[in-house]
C-alpha cells in the first residue's frame, strides 16, 4: 500500500490529519484481518512552496523542512498512526527520478521546453480512467507547476523543472533542475513496491491531475497496470466551511490541543464518519467524541469489576458474538466505520442493564474487554489493557481509603478522595464497591 504523505513546508492541518487518519485505520483493519502489508508513505521535501519559504527564512531546504519532518512524526504519535514501513523523501529519490524520466523520454512521451521537460499527455491513451476528466472541456494547467514554464498544452505537466537563478537545484543528466511534484510519488512507490502494486491512498483532492499523472507516466514507463484498488478519503470541512488560512479555521493538530481538545476525542472524531463523506469538524463535535470515549471508558470500567464467580448469561454471549459480527461487517463494507461503532454502542447498551440487576457473568466480561480490546487495534482509542491493568497507584489509594472508613478514620478517607479529585479521578461507592473513573 502506497499512501501520500505531508508536504513538509509547515505544520500539517486536521484535514490531512483526516486523511492520514483513514489511511491508518485501513492500515491496521488489513493487518486486524491477518494479512501481510508493506506500507510505503512518501513525505514530500521539495516544491515551489518548501523553496520559497526555506529562501524567505534563509535556510536551505532540509534545515527549513527538518522541523516539520519531526512535527509531523510527533503528531503521528500524539494521534496513535502507526509509522508505515517505509517513508521515503523525495530528495533522497532524485537519482531514481531522473532515470524514470529518461525511460519516458526514450519512448517518446516528452518534450522539452526551456531546460524543463514536460510529459505529453497525447501520447497516453488511457489519461483520464481514474478522475474520467473530460480532456476537451480541460484547459486548466497543472496547479503544481506555478512557474509558469513553456508548454506545447495546458494540459501537460512537468517532469523536471529547469533551474532557476537563487533555487536549489541538482546536476543529472536532464540537465540542472529539480523534479517535479507528480514524478515523486510514481518513482518512490514503484521503488518500494515494484511497477504494480495493490492499493494506493490518499485525499480526493488528489485524484486529479496528481493521482491521473501517477497513472499516466508510470504506465507508459513500465507498459504495466499501475495500481490494483484506489482508495481516497473525502474532504473535511470546519463549520461547514471549507478549511483555509485566510478564513481563519485552518487548524493543526497543536492548535486543538491549545485549545484544550483530547488528541485521542479528535481521533475518534476523524474516523467517525465513513472517509467517502464528508466531516463537518466543529468543537462540539469533540467534546461529543469525548464524551462518547468517557462513556466507553465508565462502561469498561464496570464491566471489568465483573467477578470470575458469577455465571455466563448465554443471551449476552449471543449479543456479543452478534456486535463482533456487525462490527465487522461495518469495516468489510468500505470501511464503514459508523456501522462498526454502532454495533459496540448497541452492546453498551444491552450490557448496562444487565449490569444494574447483575446479570453479566464472568466469562461475559472477558468477552466483552475481549471484543473492545480487539476494537482498540482497529481505532485505536479504547484502553481496554490499560483499564485491565489499571493505575495501581489509584488501586492502592482506594484500598487504603476503605481501610480508613473501616477503622472510621473519615478524615484521611476524605483527604485521599480529595487527592484523587485533584487528578481527575471521581470516587463512586456503590453496594458492589468503590468505583472510580476519570473526569478528563
Amino acid at each position: 500500500m502506497y499512501t501520500c504523505g505531508p508536504t513538509i513546508y509547515d505544520h500539517v492541518h486536521i484535514g490531512n490529519f483526516r486523511t492520514f487518519v483513514f489511511q491508518d485505520l485501513l492500515r491496521r483493519y488489513i493487518k486486524f484481518k491477518g494479512f501481510p502489508l508493506l506500507h510505503v508513505m512518501n513525505v514530500t521535501d521539495v516544491d515551489d512552496k518548501i523553496i520559497r519559504k526555506a529562501k524567505e527564512a534563509g535556510l536551505s531546504i532540509s534545515e527549513y523542512t527538518d522541523r516539520y519532518a519531526q512535527a509531523f512524526l510527533e503528531d503521528m504519535e500524539t494521534l496513535r498512526i502507526e509509522k508505515p514501513d517505509v517513508m521515503p523523501y523525495a530528495t533522497k529519490h532524485i537519482e531514481e527520478m531522473v532515470e524514470l524520466v529518461l525511460k519516458l523520454r526514450d519512448k517518446g512521451h516528452t518534450y522539452e521546453r526551456d531546460g524543463s521537460i514536460y510529459y505529453r499527455i497525447s501520447t497516453f491513451s488511457g489519461y483520464g480512467k481514474l478522475s474520467k476528466v473530460d480532456l476537451c472541456n480541460t484547459q486548466t494547467a497543472d496547479r503544481t507547476d506555478a512557474d509558469e514554464y513553456t508548454k506545447e498544452n495546458p494540459r501537460d505537466f512537468v517532469l523536471w523543472k529547469a533551474k532557476k537563478e537563487g533555487e536549489a537545484y541538482w546536476d543529472s543528466p536532464l540537465g540542472p533542475g529539480r523534479p517535479g511534484w507528480h514524478l515523486e510519488c510514481s518513482t518512490m512507490s514503484m521503488k518500494y513496491l515494484g511497477n504494480s502494486f495493490d492499493i494506493h491512498c490518499g485525499g480526493v483532492d488528489l485524484v486529479f491531475p496528481h493521482h491521473e499523472n501517477e497513472i499516466a507516466q508510470s504506465e507508459a514507463a513500465t507498459g504495466e497496470p499501475f495500481v490494483r484498488f484506489w482508495i481516497h478519503s473525502e474532504f473535511l470541512l470546519v463549520d461547514s466551511d471549507k478549511m483555509s488560512k485566510s478564513e481563519g479555521n485552518q487548524y493543526t493538530l497543536r492548535d486543538l490541543i491549545k485549545r484544550g481538545c483530547d488528541p485521542l476525542a479528535v481521533r475518534y472524531l476523524l474516523q467517525s464518519v465513513h472517509y467517502r463523506k464528508q466531516l463537518n469538524f466543529t468543537f462540539e463535535g469533540v467534546d461529543q467524541a469525548q464524551s462518547a470515549l468517557r462513556r466507553i471508558h465508565d462502561f469498561l470500567l464496570r464491566v471489568g469489576e465483573v467477578a470470575d464467580e458469577r455465571p455466563e448469561n448465554p443471551d449476552l454471549t449471543q449479543k456479543v458474538a452478534k456486535s463482533r459480527g456487525d462490527f465487522q461487517a461495518g469495516l468489510d463494507d468500505d470501511l464503514n466505520t459508523s456501522a462498526a461503532l454502532a454495533a459496540l454502542f448497541e452492546l453498551m447498551k444491552d450490557t448496562n442493564i444487565l449490569l444494574e440487576s447483575q446479570e453479566v457473568g464472568g466469562v461475559n466480561r472477558d468477552q466483552i474487554l475481549g471484543l473492545f480490546s480487539e476494537a482498540h487495534q482497529v481505532f485505536a482509542v479504547f484502553e481496554v489493557e490499560e483499564l485491565q491493568i489499571q493505575d495501581q497507584e489509584i488501586a492502592e489509594l482506594i484500598v487504603e481509603r476503605k481501610e480508613a472508613r473501616r477503622q472510621r478514620d473519615f478524615q484521611r478517607a476524605d483527604e485521599i478522595r480529595d487527592l484523587l479529585a485533584d487528578r481527575g479521578i471521581v470516587l463512586e461507592d456503590t453496594k458492589a464497591g468503590t468505583r472510580w473513573k476519570r473526569t478528563g
